[in-house]
């Protein structure tokens, strides 16, 4: 994109160094220096344009944010691959993966492109997807889970499977980690609930008479309230999980 503006009667350009090219402009050779050398550094560059040749190139550093860095040291930690899509040049999101400790992510994606990525991911191994803008909608829907920023757009709100209201990306862990304990949960209850039908009806039905072993009506029905109320205690004890420890 290229914003445009006039003043005294000359019209000025700022945009991407791609653009340059594109408007078939002069690209001063020191202007072309700063260029790599903002790039190599990390930093997203744009520069300032008339009608005739490039004036000045801005470096701009994005600062990452300490939710974020805390974010992905936590989901690594419970073992979730981190990737990170973005359509910042490749040596800003160099600068950013190794900043955050992340070894895979796609630099210069287009949005039609999220799309693409996330079904590739999703053929490895469940995939999850963070985003926020029009661009990530896509993304967002053909994701396993999509994960809608709370103060991201409507687009991507609409789209998403979960949205994250505080908009902090540590929320995004404390999903991941609800949903692994409540999994845990139901497993542990279905152990529970298939035990009694198991071991319970065989037994009442005398399969094991001829042991001595005979499982009454009454004992039977005791065990099925026990059953139950074992299961519901156990789910309640979902309550005393710490998402933020």
């Amino acid at each position: 994109m290229v914003w445009k503006a006039q003043w005294n009667n000359q019209r000025y350009r700022v945009g991407r160094p791609e653009w340059v090219r594109e408007l078939k402009l002069t690209f001063p050779a020191a202007l072309q220096a700063g260029l790599k050398e903002s790039e190599s550094r990390g930093e997203s560059a744009i520069v300032l344009m008339d009608d005739q040749q490039v004036l000045a190139v801005f470096g701009l550093a994005d600062q990452v944010r300490e939710p974020a860095r805390e974010a992905v040291a936590r989901l690594q930690e419970m073992g979730v691959q981190v990737v990170m899509i973005t359509g910042d040049a490749e040596a800003v999101a160099k600068t950013v993966a190794e900043d955050l400790n992340i070894d895979r992510y796609y630099a210069r994606v287009l949005p039609q492109d999220k799309a693409s990525i996330i079904r590739r991911l999703k053929a490895e191994k469940p995939t999850a997807f963070v985003g926020d803008g029009i661009n990530d909608a896509p993304a967002l829907t053909e994701a396993d889970l999509g994960l809608a920023i709370g103060a991201g757009t409507n687009v991507a709100i609409e789209s998403a499977d979960l949205v994250l209201i505080n908009s902090s990306p540590l929320d995004a862990t404390y999903a991941l980690k609800l949903a692994k304990a409540t999994y845990n949960k139901m497993l542990q209850n279905l152990f529970w609930a298939t035990g009694y039908n198991v071991i319970a009806i065989p037994l009442a039905a005398g399969i094991a008479y001829s042991f001595g072993i005979l499982l009454s009506p009454a004992v039977g029905a005791i065990l099925m309230s026990v059953s139950t109320v074992v299961v519901s205690i156990n789910a309640m004890l979902l309550r005393r999980l710490r998402l933020r420890g």
